[in-house]
């Protein structure tokens, strides 16, 4: 007997992966959690029926929402990470040395634990000592901040659930004050390709605009994301996410991806004309 996971992505399109086996399951206080093993794409971690990262694709994710912004501030020491309970986009952060603390909130420590004991290719920068996590609401938590971090990168599930109060204007509002005055924001903001995703792309790069004086979209290709057309934002209180990149910098650092380089990192900023023009409704 055959076993496929099916995630749907609109009433008329679902995706399939075959499945070898379950790995876990469980119903935390938050959300559904199971892990699957595949052969196509390796473990995969799923929320609420979701996918929310494959062994064969996270570090296109991962590597996009991290290295994108460290490669244009030039002086990153405090890092504020909201959701990323699979330890992904840490481990990235781990990679550079003049870091000095990221603190990491998860609300939903089963999150963590499961990731931590399934997929430890993600998870394995999670005990870096520069690391504290805090299991909380990351709305709440940073209500509380100013002017403390260099780099805010919201790593959010889509704006289901407990992630839909970190797409609001009251939380990109609380992100701006959280930086000091040549932070940086970053966050998913979902597939411009299928109309309800688009709303939701749209909603929050207005609700961005609004509270940063620099705002841009970014765009990466993850296959087993809806449409596998992917977009983030990208907000400032200073830097330009093209015209500030310091690529001999970054280059000089030797850090070696499966994904990002610096030339991409222009060419992610160009955006297809109906992502343009999706976007031009909001700006």
């Amino acid at each position: 007997m055959e076993l496929w996971f099916k995630e749907k992505h609109t009433e008329n399109v679902e995706f399939l992966i075959k499945v070898e086996r379950q790995l876990y399951t469980c119903q935390s206080d938050f959300q559904r959690i199971d892990v699957f093993e595949s052969k196509e794409f390796g473990r995969f971690l799923v929320l609420d029926g979701y996918i929310m990262l494959t062994e064969r694709d996270e570090f296109i994710y991962h590597e996009m929402i991290t290295h994108v912004p460290m490669a244009v501030h030039p002086k990153v020491r405090h890092v504020l990470v909201i959701g990323a309970g699979d330890g992904g986009t840490v481990r990235e952060l781990a990679r550079y040395h003049d870091i000095e603390r990221i603190d990491m909130v998860e609300i939903d420590p089963l999150v963590v634990e499961t990731c931590r004991k399934y997929l430890t290719k993600t998870a394995c920068r999670l005990d870096d000592p520069r690391v504290k996590i805090f299991y909380e609401d990351g709305i709440k938590f940073i209500r509380t901040k100013e002017n403390e971090y260099d780099l805010v990168i919201v790593d959010s599930t889509d704006p289901l659930g407990p992630g839909e109060g970190l797409f609001t204007r009251e939380f990109y509002g609380n992100c701006f004050k959280a930086l000091r005055e040549d932070g940086i924001m970053v966050n998913q903001h979902a597939s411009p390709f299928y109309d309800e995703d688009a709303l939701v792309c749209r909603r929050a790069h207005k609700r961005i605009v609004e509270s940063f004086p620099i705002s841009r979209v970014y765009q990466a290709h993850i296959p087993t994301y809806p449409s596998g057309h992917w977009l983030f934002g990208f907000a400032s209180k200073k830097y330009h996410p093209v015209n500030d990149l310091n690529e001999t910098a970054w280059r000089r650092r030797g850090i070696e991806t499966g994904y990002y380089t610096p030339k991409l990192h222009k060419g992610a900023f160009a955006l297809p004309a109906y992502v343009e023009e999706l976007l031009k409704g909001a700006e």
